[in-house]
């Protein structure tokens, strides 16, 4: 864990909080069921911290169709180790996010959460996205002086000229600035990101990397008949790409990549696990591609370890979790230089990096790799060895620091000023773009 901003030393934290349990308040516009990487690896923090021992008030939007009974003012979800439960789960309402179908932003709902925590006041709030939901728990934490701290979690300032936005983007990178400050603590996943934002104006910055769970993705789970279902023999190369299928993805580089992968090795078979408003346009310009949709789960590790190369061609992550998914999985992983390829992928030896926004050099990469399908294992092997290393354990741990710094270093109740919920509409001008 990088701290890029003067941060407290954890040694002055001893005998301190970090001796008891905590309760911890997470909001976040999303969770699973819904299927992304946001909603994954907070899972696995909250996963973490009910491990640990401590408490956490999970507070989202509600689910269609998921939590169809659930009452609005929340609901709990027992804790097998005894009567009491530590997991809370209090459902928001929420709307759809244009141009996402299937996930939904949390609205504000500032008055149920000052009387929630005003009842049974959380030690610390855990803000994992900064919608409208994230921007209320900000405001009544600060209110009511409970220390809070958040996560950069989506490139919402990249991903607006994908959607006819692009002049909202200085506007859009205006409120996350505003937001972000007004917390102790805002974690990034790689050191890369950090820079940037530090340099836009982003303050008290600290890198928390991602993890994996290497043993749901276990190149054990390569399955020959579902090999066989794509036409792939024991000895035919498989390249797979894993990821939402929009616009911010990058989708024109994968289709000439997977051109040009199948003119050099006419045999190898290509498959696209992902779905979303891309996927027709995708699917008529590669008819030869096998599209499997969303998979989840051991059905998801078992179409990553199938494979022998995974291509990520994606340029707006903030991080990129299914690069480790892949690796663990065995997978040797062909990426830009930034986000998690960058900060774990040694190139030639993990996988393969191409400078960043360089599609000419992530094409030659594909030419010079497709023809050497031996080659492409033993990097796959070397991958899998390195996402060992990377576990969720010592992630919750950063985490859990970080919550306790911010505690030790609370001075009580804040001023209710910050950012109204369209305020970023009058904020001043980045610095410069990302």
């Amino acid at each position: 864990m990088r701290d890029v901003s003067p941060g407290t030393n954890p040694s002055s934290l001893q005998g301190g909080p970090s001796s008891s349990s905590l309760r911890i308040a997470l909001v976040t516009e999303t969770y699973p069921p819904e299927i992304n990487g946001v909603a994954m690896s907070v899972a696995r923090l909250v996963e973490g911290f009910l491990a640990e021992g401590h408490r956490v008030d999970l507070v989202r939007p509600r689910q269609p169709g998921f939590d169809q009974s659930a009452r609005g003012e929340g609901r709990a979800v027992p804790d097998p180790a005894g009567p009491r439960p530590r997991l809370s789960v209090h459902l928001t309402p929420g709307a759809g996010i244009p141009g996402y179908p299937g996930l939904r932003m949390g609205l504000p709902v500032p008055g149920a959460l000052r009387s929630a925590w005003r009842a049974r006041r959380p030690d610390l709030v855990h803000i994992a996205t900064e919608g409208p939901l994230g921007w209320s728990a900000l405001r009544v934490a600060r209110s009511e002086g409970i220390p809070v701290v958040s996560e950069f979690r989506t490139n919402f300032h990249a991903y607006s000229a994908h959607y006819g936005i692009g002049l909202l983007r200085p506007c859009v990178l205006g409120y996350l600035r505003q937001f972000h400050n007004r917390c102790a603590t805002t974690m990034v996943p790689t050191r890369g990101l950090a820079a940037d934002l530090q340099v836009l104006g982003f303050e008290r910055l600290r890198v928390v990397a991602r993890g994996v769970d290497s043993r749901r993705f276990d190149p054990a789970r390569r399955s020959a008949s579902l090999r066989a279902s794509w036409g792939a023999g024991p000895g035919d190369l498989v390249a797979i790409s894993v990821g939402r299928l929009a616009p911010e993805k990058n989708l024109g580089l994968l289709v000439e990549g997977c051109r040009r992968m199948t003119s050099i090795r006419p045999g190898m078979r290509l498959v696209i696990v992902g779905d979303g408003p891309a996927r027709p346009r995708v699917e008529a310009s590669l008819p030869g591609a096998i599209f499997v949709g969303r998979r989840v789960g051991d059905d998801l590790a078992a179409h990553y370890a199938s494979a022998d190369l995974m291509v990520f061609p994606s340029l707006t992550e903030t991080f990129g979790n299914v690069t480790l998914e892949a690796m663990a999985s065995g997978l040797a992983v062909i990426a830009f230089d930034y986000g998690a390829a960058g900060s774990v992928i040694r190139h030639g030896v993990q996988g393969w990096l191409a400078p960043y926004g360089d599609s000419a050099g992530f094409l030659d990469l594909l030419d010079s790799t497709v023809g050497n399908p031996d080659r492409i294992r033993v990097v796959g092997r070397q991958a899998r060895r390195h996402a060992e290393t990377m576990s969720w354990d010592s992630i919750v741990q950063e985490v859990l620091t970080i919550h306790r710094e911010a505690m030790a270093t609370s001075r009580g109740p804040c001023p209710a000023s910050g950012p109204e919920p369209l305020g970023w509409m009058n904020s001043r001008p980045a610095p410069r773009q990302m």
